[in-house]
């Protein structure tokens, strides 16, 4: 079975690549130089220092891999050929919840960008799913651990860069 693709906006993939840079660049030689000097300390079997670099050393190296993986398996969202009434992915959207009228408004990512406190959510979320390919106007039924909403479509935008 082939890896899941990762879906990115352009900018998630900057953002990817440059902590990977960092991860490789610096965050390894620093973790390195903690592992040099407290192995100078002496022995270490009960050396506290040597085991927190050692242990933050294989998150670093773990991130990496993780980091990488996901940058080859990466697809980038080509916003210019999307259709702009539609809900997609890159895509920012106005709902109003029917039962309580209230107004959200979400940035519709891939699962790897999604930060909710931020209003970005995922394509794979229930909202999400509920949403991609949907147009202005449009009624959608979603069912969530508390109970079922039912959000209209208000507008669907691009996200205006540094918003």
């Amino acid at each position: 079975m082939g890896e899941k693709e990762v879906i990115l906006s352009l900018e998630g993939l900057k953002r990817l690549e440059q902590e990977l840079e960092h991860l490789k660049s610096v965050k390894r030689r620093e973790v390195a130089d903690r592992i040099k000097q407290a192995r100078e300390f002496g022995d270490i079997g009960e050396n506290s220092e040597y085991d927190d670099a050692k242990n933050e050393q294989a998150f670093i190296e773990g991130r990496i891999i993780t980091l990488e993986k996901l940058l080859r398996n990466a697809k980038i969202i080509d916003e210019a050929t999307s259709d702009p009434t539609l809900v997609s992915l890159g895509t920012s959207v106005r709902l109003r919840e029917v039962e309580s009228g209230d107004v959200l408004e979400y940035t519709i990512v891939g699962s790897t960008e999604a930060n909710p406190s931020a209003n970005r959510i995922s394509n794979e979320s229930p909202v999400g799913k509920a949403i991609i390919g949907q147009k202005i106007g449009t009624t959608v039924e979603v069912q969530v651990p508390a109970g079922i909403f039912h959000y209209e479509i208000l507008d669907v935008f691009r996200e205006a860069a540094g918003r």
